[in-house]
């Protein structure tokens, strides 16, 4: 009886316990918290940006404001094309650029006639900003407006009358096109213009002339649930660069009353406050080419999928959104070339992410907030992102174990704190245990929303994060992948001294080659260290990967002799620091020459010794701004730099629009000597540029 007594006395009392730790309260706050649109905002990660307008039909990045509705006249314009290929890349919205710095506007705006309504575009009765509405809505996505405060083209910029028109311009966008997910300010405030005709500078204090206060609360007004985006917010800051990546340390808080509007110490803004008044997140805008708009020079120089998924991790991985900008072509279409690059990186990235091995693991941890299942170690894999593992007030740093039933193998690692209560994290280690015995994966700072880590394939037994807090631990979500080996076309460069280096993006690839010119396979030489050819080489090099063995197609370049004794003795340029540009075997590199260099727009090369020299290479200025491409040239060749024979003259055909390198024959003539005569100028500009010369011996 009195055993009875007792096991009812004990099951009681662990009610009792029990019912009290599921009482036991949450975590305060700390420091700075998201609001409801921030956190709305923190769920879309990857999402477009779409440059488009005036300037993609005057192949111009900036327009001045002097342009014409009559130049916007898209032939295939489609909407629902830009729309499908987001969403088919698993972008979750799209922002436009409703109005550029040109002051043209999309839309049939009343308040202005440099618009689509006196385009011909569907004879002026367009509006892009309305056919983008419609597709997102049908294709469910979320749609956000760039509208730049500065006009090149209003001729009251500068003055108080600009300001009522800028407001009404916001007011349109802001009610005619439905639910609107993020307003989007660019920085680039005042300068020189067109201003009706006035063809001059104006400056302005954009910390109070565009009256701030007044926009934002017409925002909070006619869309509450949208965050607005600048250079320091005031709902999303931008990350200091327009390359697409975050630094490893990146807080989402910022000393928003220090920086914004605008604040010139911007590359704070990679890595946010520590110290931050404001919750003020980071958004990683970039172009999936050089340029923001379309030019066709630029179709060959679409991203590497090396690069998107490097892009990709280095954002949405560091705790920041990616934006990724697509420049729709003058036909009003998303090209083919990007649309196959947003393909493929969904793709790379399922691959990476297409199983959470942490859902198989049993997680434990060394302290759960008053032992309470509430706030226990399994709530990180559980699939549930409004349940976290936190621990107790005055338990500020932790550990947590994910243990596998068997050894496996794992490479990625995404951790997630529960960011509605703050950002808290400020340092963490991962561990594996492999064969018993732990070792250091990876020291980091900052988690945020989330984290994403990569590191070479280990097989271990469990995984152990170990974190430091700057208050109770509130963590999320943790998974685990065994992401595939990454196989990319090898890239092969040659530095000046003639060291050849071969390199893929995924270190467990295996890169095969042949010096002969035979077809490379695993039975070549194996790349395992840089290597000198200094003479006339073709290199045929094949990426192998050992998981499937499966191999890309065979990578070919030709290297001539290297350059490791030419020296550049002529330039039109006083510009010296940049002249070994032009033989400095990086093609990323160019030199440019000043302004107004008139006739004497030549370049004299000395090889060091004599060659019996067959033809020489142009490879064009390439990036962002190219400039001083030479179209149209005449080629010399000299033994002593006195008396010069002509060997070739010509045209680069349409180099404008294809800017690659320019391989020109001519019969063999021994010489020291080169000299590059540009006859004209793409676009006729009173410069030269030179992204590399090089000369053919064989």
């Amino acid at each position: 009886m009195k055993f009875k007594h007792l096991k009812i006395l004990v099951i009681t009392l662990f009610v009792v316990c029990y019912s009290c730790a599921q009482k036991i309260a949450p975590p305060e706050p700390f420091g700075p918290i998201p609001s409801e649109r921030q956190l709305r905002w923190h769920e879309m990660e990857y999402y477009a940006f779409i440059h488009f307008n005036i300037n993609t039909f005057t192949n111009m990045e900036w327009g001045d404001g002097s342009e014409k509705p009559v130049q916007f006249n898209p032939s295939e314009l489609d909407a629902r094309q830009w729309a499908k290929t987001i969403k088919d890349a698993g972008m979750k919205g799209v922002i436009i650029t409703a109005k550029h710095h040109d002051g043209f506007c999309l839309w049939p705006s009343k308040y202005t006639e440099h618009s689509v309504k006196n385009s011909p575009w569907k004879d002026g009765k367009g509006d892009v900003l309305k056919d983008l509405s419609e597709a997102c809505k049908e294709y469910g996505l979320k749609m956000g407006v760039y509208l730049s405060p500065w006009d090149r083209n209003h001729a009251d910029y500068g003055k108080p009358e600009y300001v009522t028109y800028f407001h009404n311009q916001l007011r349109e966008l802001l009610t005619n096109y439905g639910d609107i997910f993020e307003v989007w300010f660019d920085g680039a405030n005042g300068g020189s213009g067109f201003y009706g005709g006035a063809n001059e500078t104006r400056k302005i204090d954009n910390r109070t002339y565009y009256q701030w206060d007044k926009a934002i609360e017409m925002v909070r007004e006619l869309q509450p649930n949208a965050v607005i985006f600048g250079d320091g917010g005031p709902g999303v800051r931008w990350v200091g660069n327009e390359e697409g990546w975050a630094n490893e340390t990146n807080w989402s808080l910022l000393r928003r009353d220090e920086v914004y509007p605008g604040y010139q110490k911007y590359k704070e803004l990679r890595s946010g406050h520590e110290d931050g008044t404001h919750w003020v997140p980071a958004e990683c805008d970039v172009s999936i080419r050089p340029g923001w708009y379309y030019h066709k020079s630029e179709d060959t120089q679409v991203h590497s999928l090396e690069r998107l998924v490097k892009i990709y991790y280095e954002s949405i991985g560091r705790n920041a959104s990616l934006l990724l900008n697509l420049p729709v072509d003058d036909r009003g279409l998303v090209h083919e070339k990007d649309v196959e690059q947003l393909m493929a990186l969904k793709q790379q990235i399922e691959k990476d992410f297409s199983k959470n091995l942490a859902l198989e693991t049993k997680v434990s941890a060394t302290n759960v907030r008053g032992n309470a299942s509430k706030y226990e170690a399994e709530n990180v894999n559980d699939g549930n992102s409004e349940t976290y593992w936190s621990t107790d007030d005055d338990v500020k740093k932790a550990s947590i174990t994910l243990s596998f039933k068997e050894p496996t193998e794992v490479n990625r690692i995404v951790l997630e704190e529960y960011i509605p209560l703050g950002q808290r994290v400020n340092k963490f280690t991962v561990e594996t245990e492999v064969k018993g015995k732990w070792k250091l994966i990876d020291t980091q700072t900052t988690i945020g929303d989330k984290r994403i880590l990569r590191f070479n394939t280990v097989k271990a037994s469990k995984v152990r994060v170990n974190i430091e807090a700057k208050a109770a631990l509130t963590i999320s979500n943790i998974e685990l992948y065994r992401a595939p080996n990454f196989l990319t076309q090898p890239v092969i460069t040659r530095n000046i001294e003639g060291e050849v280096t071969i390199v893929v993006a995924d270190e467990n690839i295996e890169v095969y080659y042949t010096l002969d010119g035979s077809e490379p396979n695993t039975s070549s030489l194996k790349y395992n260290q840089p290597f000198m050819v200094n003479q006339p080489t073709k290199i045929k090099a094949i990426a192998y990967n050992p998981e499937d063995k499966a191999q890309t197609r065979v990578k070919e370049v030709y290297f001539d002799i290297s350059k490791k004794d030419w020296k550049v003795l002529k330039t039109p340029s006083t510009k010296s620091y940049r002249i070994p540009r032009i033989i400095d075997e990086n093609l990323d590199s160019s030199w440019v020459s000043d302004s107004n260099i008139g006739k004497s727009k030549e370049v004299i090369v000395d090889l060091g010794k004599a060659y019996d020299l067959s033809g020489f290479t142009y490879m064009p200025m390439r990036g962002r701004h190219p400039e001083g491409i030479i179209s149209h040239y005449e080629f010399f060749v000299s033994m002593h730099n006195e008396k010069w024979m002509p060997v070739a003259k010509g045209e680069f055909g349409n180099i404008k629009n294809n800017p690659i390198e320019q391989t020109v024959k001519f019969k063999s003539t021994k010489g020291r000597y080169i000299k590059l005569k540009a006859l004209k100028i793409v676009d006729g500009v009173d410069k030269m540029s030179v992204g590399e010369l090089g000369v053919i011996t064989e």
